[in-house]
């Protein structure tokens, strides 16, 4: 009877209540664990596809930076072509004028070897037929031409270091210069020496007025009176012509200015041969 009783009440005995809580605890966590497993695994395929978009972005700005600069670095090797092939033409055309620039010296040295040899030959000639052939008055006759040609050789080159204006007139620089162009006889001059501004004063048959000097630059003001018209000229520079025309006659007549001072000036009128008897004349 006793062993009944024992055995029921042990078959009647329940299970404890922490050993429920403890699966209801280990429920819960699992339960929870997986959520966040699930949120982690999303988030990680979120990072991935954001970390792979930005990759091919990256790649693709790459490419197109990589493809800029190969396009930039065959636009600079077409320059540098071209500059290369420019730099050879002009090379080309260097070495060409200095060739051409040698060949002309050469001939120039060959003409004037030339006629230094052909000089040297006639003057040889000459004096082997004087010697020869002339008596004491044709060596002296042929002593004067020769004396004559070295005067007008003298003069020709005297001539040829003066300058000439645009019309082809030669342009005296001072009294000695005026005397030569005088012994030419093709024109007259007429020297002036003007001392005060603002003063008009005659040069022949005309009114010449300083109108202002600036000596540190050689350069001067001037009015010219010519058949009661007034001709203004400003800040002319020394030994250059002012060409004027008088009455009905159109050959030029010139006005040069030779030194300038403090309202000081010096130089010549030049007046046509015909035309200027009467106004050389008239001084």
């Amino acid at each position: 009877m006793t062993d009944e009783i024992d055995r029921s009440e042990y078959g009647n005995r329940s299970v404890p209540s922490w050993v429920i809580a403890a699966v209801a605890v280990l429920g819960v966590v699992a339960l929870v664990g997986l959520v966040m497993a699930h949120n982690a695994s999303t988030q990680a395929q979120d990072a991935q596809q954001s970390f792979d978009t930005r990759a091919k972005a990256m790649q693709t700005d790459f490419t197109a930076q990589i493809a800029q600069l190969q396009q930039h670095q065959a636009q600079v090797d077409t320059t540098n072509a071209g500059l290369q092939s420019d730099l050879t033409v002009v090379t080309k055309r260097l070495r060409l004028t200095q060739s051409d620039l040698k060949k002309a010296r050469d001939e120039a040295e060959a003409i004037r070897t030339e006629d230094q040899q052909k000089i040297a030959e006639v003057d040889a000639d000459a004096k082997t037929e004087l010697a020869t052939k002339a008596s004491t008055d044709d060596v002296k006759s042929v002593d004067g031409k020769v004396d004559g040609v070295r005067t007008d050789l003298s003069g020709t080159q005297n001539d040829l270091k003066m300058a000439r204006s645009e019309l082809g007139t030669l342009i005296a620089r001072n009294h000695e210069d005026v005397e030569q162009l005088r012994r030419l006889g093709e024109r007259d001059y007429i020297e002036f020496t003007i001392d005060a501004k603002n003063k008009p004063q005659k040069v022949g048959a005309f009114m010449v007025e300083l109108r202002g000097t600036n000596p540190s630059k050689k350069r001067y003001n001037v009015s010219l009176i010519v058949d009661d018209t007034r001709i203004e000229k400003k800040n002319l520079p020394v030994d250059e012509p002012i060409f004027f025309h008088q009455g009905n006659d159109r050959r030029p007549l010139e006005l040069v200015v030779n030194t300038v001072g403090k309202d000081k000036v010096t130089g010549y009128i030049s007046v046509p041969k015909a035309a200027g008897t009467q106004s050389a004349s008239s001084d």
